[in-house]
């Protein structure tokens, strides 16, 4: 079955009567905004959420939260993963009280450092550890240290992939395989092609005839694509992906920021995955912002005899409040107190049972959909097929259809993740809380076809 696009167009503009109808002091306060903040929002892809305008937040606990028009909603965004604890998780909250009455950053380590840096490394299992506010610094400072030690220019990445902002990442392949700067890239420093090779998810001969030039510092990758929806690895593909790699002596970079749903150690503790370097921000501190990156033994090592003590404050790696107590303490609680082994059994099964409502509706209605899922994150695709690569799934956006599944949602009290029809899955979330997405579902899928 088709989805008529004329009933598709009614329904939205239905939904997006409802929003504004619903929301008047969101829609007041940004209007209000829109005078002091560029856009109306803090942050500039805060505009593209389903509504005609974002709606404001007054307060949050757990997998719920509150807008400021009083209605609640069950939150399968979970801030893109910087709130996959939950919203305000005790253990955190605790430890950033306590840590904020006795000096918030100082420029010099604290003990909590170090027992942060030792459950990173049982749970990764790379030896060293390096402290960042956000996962773009953590791609960016590990691109910095790869290039360094291995005296090569390029970096390889796959297209349409995503690693925060960094310059280097913002590359894509254009209708004829070349390497060019990828749509909306604000003010590339150089040509990406001079920085970057580019190449298909899943594509292991593409990924060795451009390692082969030998001017590749490093790949950087996510163990599983999450940015343009979930894109799974090819049996052998991280077997290959490792070898060649090490092969043309090339350093292998593992994005965990999104990828940490798959379970504690993310899929590098799940599937036994050896990168060079592993990094990873968001939700390590509860919501507050903290990241990291890890190093081999043997890379660490290459650092260590490759850098000189008297710069180290002008490296071009570090910021002044990486590392701050503040930090650190949070990350310390959140990762033995609040990630563990225990939230995690009670989130992917309810990510399973949010995948199986799913499509079970999309079954029943014989539509060309489908669902996937790694670890405590799902979500549903207007394809019938899963795609092999990024291309395949930026083909298959739908704007319009995915506006609406979206607005439909939020009218009824659910927050998706924008951009993607991605939940996300927070150790207070219920059963009942997933059997209300997949009514609410049911609902805005049968509405199109009645």
């Amino acid at each position: 079955m088709t989805i008529d696009r004329a009933r598709l167009k009614d329904r939205l503009a239905e939904e997006l009567r409802r929003f504004e109808e619903a929301h008047p002091r969101s829609r007041m306060l940004f209007e209000r905004a829109r005078g002091s903040l560029l856009g109306g929002v803090p942050m500039n892809w805060m505009v593209r959420w389903a509504g005609s305008f974002p709606i404001f937040v007054a307060h949050g606990e757990g997998a719920h939260f509150t807008d400021v028009d009083e209605h609640r909603y069950l939150d399968l965004c979970l801030g893109d993963t910087g709130a996959m604890t939950g919203h305000s998780p005790p253990a955190s909250v605790e430890a950033i009280e306590e840590r904020a009455r006795r000096g918030i950053t100082f420029m010099l380590p604290t003990e909590d450092a170090i027992r942060v840096g030792e459950e990173l490394a049982r749970r990764f299992g790379l030896p060293y550890w390096q402290t960042t506010l956000t996962a773009t610094d953590a791609n960016r400072f590990a691109i910095r240290l790869a290039r360094h030690v291995t005296k090569r220019p390029k970096i390889l990445v796959f297209d349409w992939c995503y690693h925060g902002t960094v310059d280097e990442t913002f590359a894509t392949l254009d209708d004829g395989g070349r390497v060019v700067a990828r749509g909306g890239n604000l003010g590339p420093p150089v040509d990406p092609s001079v920085t970057t090779r580019v190449v298909e998810f899943n594509d292991v001969a593409a990924l060795e005839r451009e390692l082969a030039h030998g001017d590749v510092a490093c790949v950087l990758a996510e163990p599983v694509m999450t940015n343009i929806g979930i894109v799974h690895p090819e049996p052998g593909f991280h077997d290959a992906l490792r070898e060649a790699t090490r092969r043309t002596g090339t350093l292998l970079i593992l994005d965990e920021t999104h990828t940490i749903c798959a379970g504690p150690g993310g899929c590098t503790g799940a599937h036994g995955l050896s990168p060079d370097i592993l990094t990873i921000g968001k939700p390590l501190a509860g919501g507050l912002p903290a990241a990291v990156y890890g190093l081999s033994a043997e890379v660490a090592e290459r650092v260590r005899s490759g850098t000189d003590l008297a710069t180290a404050d002008t490296g071009g790696i570090g910021g002044t409040l990486a590392g701050n107590a503040l930090s650190l303490a949070a990350m310390r609680a959140t990762l033995q107190r609040v990630l563990t082994d225990d939230a995690y059994a009670r989130t992917i099964p309810l990510a399973e049972r949010f995948a199986e409502g799913a499509a079970t509706v999309i079954a029943e209605h014989r539509l060309p959909w489908h669902v996937a899922r790694l670890g405590c994150r799902a979500e549903y695709w207007f394809r019938a097929t899963p795609p092999r690569n990024g291309a395949e799934a930026a083909a298959s956006i739908d704007p319009e259809l995915d506006r609406y599944m979206h607005l439909a949602a939020l009218n009824r009290g659910i927050l998706m993740t924008p951009f993607h029809n991605m939940a996300l899955v927070a150790p207070q979330t219920t059963e009942e809380d997933i059997d209300f997405h997949t009514r609410v579902f049911r609902e805005s899928v049968e509405a199109l076809l009645a």
